[in-house]
């Protein structure tokens, strides 16, 4: 798979993107650079398609990605995107986060975007 370096090492956007994907599963929306938010869909997709499965297989690797965040008392992050996520897509074939771009961001103008579930 093709996909940008975001001008950071492996492990630094490994990082990067672990906690984007974290932060659209506990706020289903959130505003971050055109470039970053390309490459948090691939991997925002992958992760409802695994929920949708909701298998401990499925599980097991979306927890991989997924931070131990807690959403609300009592449920992290990985149990909203199994509980939540996965049955409010699963007749839905693909395409669940948009991408809207906005005004590109004071000081060093770099072109913004909101991501969103659908």
């Amino acid at each position: 798979m093709a996909y940008s370096r975001l001008r950071r090492n492996s492990n630094q956007r490994k990082a990067l993107l672990r906690d984007l994907v974290t932060d659209i599963i506990i706020n289903e929306r959130i505003v971050t650079t055109e470039a970053k938010a390309k490459e948090l869909k691939k991997l925002a997709d992958k992760m409802v398609t695994l929920a949708k499965e909701g298998s401990l297989s499925s599980r097991r690797q979306a927890a991989e990605t997924v931070r131990f965040e807690e959403v609300k008392e009592g449920q992290n992050a990985l149990q909203k995107l199994f509980s939540e996520l996965g049955p409010r897509y699963q007749d839905r074939k693909g395409g669940y986060t948009r991408i809207i771009k906005t005004v590109p961001r004071r000081g060093d103008a770099a072109p913004m975007a909101i991501i969103e579930f659908v």
